[in-house]
C-alpha cells in the first residue's frame, strides 16, 4: 500500500476522530469507552507541533487513512527525550503493512525530534499491536496487571519501549 505522512493539520481532526472512534468500539487499543466528538479532542490536538511532538496523518488516495503521533511522556523535563508513540488505523486499511511503515517512518523523524526513547500503551489483548512492536524491536519494560475494565472484564496494560541512541 502506498501511503504517504503528513502533519496532521486542524482540518484533518473530523477524519483522526472518526478513525479514533472506529478504535473505541472494538475494545482493543483505547481505554475510552464511549465515542468522542471533535470539540472533545481540540484541545488534545492543540498540545501537538511540528517541532517536539507532531501528530502525521497517514494518506492513501488523498484520504486520511490513519495517524500517528508523539506524544509528551509523563510531563516532566527530564522526560523531553522520550515519547509514547501512538498510532490508529482506519479499519478498512488494517493488516495491509500500514503500522509498520508508520513506524519505520516515525523512526525517521526522531533525530531531528531529539527523540532518543519511545513507550506504547498496549492492552495486552491487543495481539495485532504487541506483535508489531515485537517485531520493531520494542521490548516489555512493564505489565499492569488488570487495571482497565472493559465491558466487564479486567485487562492488561503492557507498556513496550526502546531506545534509538
Amino acid at each position: 500500500m502506498n501511503v504517504q505522512f503528513e502533519y496532521a493539520d486542524k482540518k484533518d481532526l473530523a477524519a483522526i476522530v472518526a478513525i479514533y472512534n472506529q478504535a473505541i468500539l472494538t475494545r482493543h487499543s483505547t481505554a475510552d469507552l464511549e465515542p468522542t466528538t471533535i470539540k472533545d479532542k481540540e484541545t488534545w490536538f492543540d498540545s501537538f507541533n511540528h517541532h517536539e511532538r507532531p501528530i502525521w496523518k497517514i494518506m492513501e488516495h488523498d484520504k486520511v487513512v490513519g495517524w500517528v503521533a508523539l506524544e509528551y511522556f509523563y510531563g516532566r523535563p527530564a522526560y523531553l527525550h522520550t515519547a509514547e508513540i501512538s498510532l490508529y488505523l482506519d479499519h478498512r486499511v488494517q493488516h495491509h503493512g500500514l503500522g509498520q511503515q508508520a513506524i519505520e517512518f516515525v523512526i525517521t523523524q526522531l533525530a531531528s525530534l531529539k527523540i532518543d526513547t519511545l513507550v506504547a500503551y498496549v492492552f495486552g489483548h491487543n495481539t495485532p499491536s504487541l506483535r508489531l512492536f515485537h517485531h520493531n524491536n520494542f521490548a516489555i519494560w512493564g505489565n499492569l496487571p488488570k487495571v482497565a475494565l472493559i465491558d466487564g472484564q479486567k485487562r492488561d496494560l503492557i507498556i513496550l519501549g526502546r531506545h534509538f541512541n
